[in-house]
């Protein structure tokens, strides 16, 4: 920003003291020979604060989140159920608990930072952290990396991490995380490096330690060539004595049709930890690396590509497709969202699972979307 000469300009914009959100999503699911049917309503109310003391600041988010749903055995949010590893520190809390009402609140952020030069900063305490290079299928990301078929997290879920961030120049940035957790498979300890530069137009990054206590390493680069982006990562893993490769590659373009934005992505991704066929699928679902919430989907390979038209400047159409290219189901997601004012958006969709179907909820799933049936559901989110 330049400096006035000229005398007294308007002041600066201040950021509220606390700013919030709230989000409503009804939805109701059809029953499959696998899965009952069910309708439910979740709630999250989020209040948001980030004040400063000259080189220190703090970050704090909390929020009540309220599931109502007609059947006891009937998750809210049954298409997100990938779990998320339990946080270290202990920051949240059952308020109600009965067969069809769950009350919870919890600090999603609760962080101190301190800043004692422009190019230094050391975090501490529950904090987000992403080292994503591709959009929806992210295996390079060592930290709670998001559901592609949830869209209805406005924010990513807070980490318990020491942080420390050095911009050497303006275009590169070198960091270390240390992140203890505790999951299925016990208490772990995360410790990794990273470095990102730029040359010419493409960003170049890789990062390397231990992941859960196993030595790892990963890069990841994206550009673009004309007019279409490209973004790529992988990362090699050490597990139990076994190496494992995860990565995606991604193309994304944002074109005018009928003077209106279209923007389209596309990504493939092969995954060592995914099941290679239907019959592994029961074994994913119970491995570590599920039950840390290291796996976004079950499949060794898998797609995704995405499609979204601005049908209005209020009005926008998205189109989500998912694939499981080794049991060969897959998951389509067409939405449709108005912008009410800045702060309002409200939001309608389906999710219609295709493939195999088990005849019954035991035993190992015959795919891994074809067991979805349908859901419909109404978004609603304001901030203030």
């Amino acid at each position: 920003m330049g400096v006035n000469q000229g005398g007294p300009g308007p002041a600066a914009a201040q950021t509220p003291l606390i700013r919030g959100y709230y989000h409503n999503l009804p939805l109701w699911s059809r029953a499959t020979p696998s899965r009952r049917g069910f309708f439910g309503d979740f709630n999250r109310i989020r209040l948001m604060s980030e004040p400063r003391w000259g080189p220190l600041s703090a970050e704090i988010a909390y929020e009540h989140t309220l599931g109502l749903n007609r059947l006891p055995t009937s998750p809210a949010l049954a298409i997100a159920g990938v779990p998320e590893i339990r946080p270290w520190l202990d920051l949240q809390w059952n308020l109600w608990e009965r067969d069809h009402v769950s009350w919870q609140h919890r600090f999603d952020r609760l962080n101190l930072s301190w800043a004692p030069t422009g190019n230094l900063d050391l975090t501490l305490g529950r904090q987000t952290a992403s080292w994503a290079t591709t959009l929806f299928l992210t295996p390079a990301d060592p930290f709670s990396p998001f559901n592609p078929a949830d869209p209805f997290r406005a924010y990513r879920g807070g980490i318990d991490a020491a942080r420390l961030q050095f911009h050497p120049g303006p275009l590169s940035q070198v960091e270390v995380v240390v992140r203890p957790t505790r999951s299925g498979a016990g208490r772990e300890l995360t410790a990794l490096g990273r470095g990102l530069t730029t040359w010419k137009n493409w960003e170049i990054s890789g990062w390397a330690g231990a992941l859960f206590d196993e030595p790892a390493a990963a890069g990841a680069v994206s550009g673009s060539l004309g007019p279409l982006a490209l973004r790529g990562e992988a990362a090699l893993r050490r597990i139990h004595g076994k190496t494992m490769v995860r990565g995606t590659l991604g193309i994304d373009r944002r074109l005018t049709l009928s003077n209106r934005d279209l923007y389209l992505v596309a990504e493939y991704q092969h995954d060592g930890l995914g099941a290679a066929n239907a019959g592994e699928t029961s074994s994913v679902l119970e491995s570590e690396a599920f039950t840390r919430g290291e796996l976004q989907v079950l499949g060794r390979d898998e797609a995704a590509a995405q499609a979204q038209y601005q049908l209005h400047p209020l009005w926008s159409l998205s189109l989500l497709w998912l694939s499981n290219l080794n049991d060969r189901s897959s998951l389509l997601a067409p939405s449709l969202s108005y912008s009410a004012s800045n702060e309002v958006t409200l939001t309608g969709g389906l999710f219609k699972g295709f493939g195999d179907v088990s005849p019954g909820s035991e035993g190992p799933p015959a795919s891994e979307y074809g067991s979805l049936g349908t859901t419909a559901y109404l978004s609603l989110s304001i901030f203030f």
